[in-house]
């Protein structure tokens, strides 16, 4: 298409949407014309550029209630989680990042910035955690599960009185996992900020089937400061039909020497909190 000829076509995803004849218009036509061109060429830009995306929520904003109240949801959601997707689109630009998957990243973190490893971490666990709640408080850990659970925690009680200790015992902000090892056993353990299990440089590692988010933003406003009601409460929630679908999907395609990791020199520096 030449600039200057006396008709120009407007494009949009490869589709011819009108002709037009710059002769017969007037300056402020041209003007508005070029303008919603430029607009259309920029939102395509950035629509290639979004390789993350925020997914949507299994169930309602308010589906959880009474244990997370609607109003904590939708800000968690559509105000944290999309922060976070916004900010890792914004890291990976430029970078080996913008051709992996995200638990790749994960993997391999140590070789990206910490505005990747925060924004990324935050993406990958609160899309795990968004799946491992339910409004339904009746499903149960599948046999396999059961049997797993039994054999490094004796009972489901004792693990969840483990993940509610866990969790009270970590400073600050982070998260609580179950996690299947290397040696494909059950293990709890704790990350600070949006760090995770699947991370090259976490101490424990292993494939996260559950998480817990223990930063204040997720139960603030119904529990204030009081964690252990919140990590009460959260239990009566989980779906455990996901978890075990997690636990099946680690045991069956996670090679026993996967999360083996780097070895790195020096101390590891934590990101600053964004949320």
């Amino acid at each position: 298409m030449e600039l200057f000829s006396s008709n120009f076509l407007i494009f949009t995803n490869s589709r011819i949407i009108k002709t037009l004849n710059i002769n017969s218009m007037n300056k402020k036509s041209l003007f508005t014309c070029m303008i919603l061109m430029l607009g259309l060429l920029s939102v395509k830009t950035m629509t290639s550029q979004a390789k993350f995306t925020l997914p949507a929520l299994p169930y309602a904003y308010n589906a959880l209630e009474p244990t997370i109240d609607e109003e904590t949801m939708r800000t968690h959601h559509t105000k944290h989680h999309q922060g976070y997707v916004n900010k890792l689109n914004a890291a990976i630009v430029g970078t080996k990042a913008e051709k992996v998957t995200l638990e790749e990243i994960m993997a391999n973190i140590s070789m990206f910035s910490d505005g990747v490893r925060n924004n990324g971490g935050g993406h990958y666990n609160h899309s795990l955690f968004w799946k491992i709640l339910s409004p339904n408080m009746k499903t149960k850990p599948s046999e396999a599960l059961t049997m797993a659970i039994d054999k490094t925690f004796t009972s489901i009680d004792t693990l969840s009185a483990k993940l509610q200790e866990s969790g009270l015992g970590l400073f600050g902000s982070g998260w609580v996992w179950l996690i299947v090892d290397a040696d494909k056993n059950l293990a709890l353990t704790t990350s600070i900020n949006q760090d995770n299990p699947l991370m090259d440089i976490s101490k424990v590692k292993g494939m996260p089937i559950l998480a817990i988010d223990v930063w204040e933003h997720a139960y603030y406003l119904k529990y204030k400061n009081n964690r252990g009601e919140y990590l009460k409460n959260i239990l009566n929630i989980i779906n455990w039909a996901e978890v075990s679908a997690n636990y099946k999907n680690a045991i069956d395609t996670m090679p026993v020497k996967m999360m083996k990791g780097k070895k790195k020199t020096g101390k590891t520096k934590s990101p600053k909190s964004q949320f």
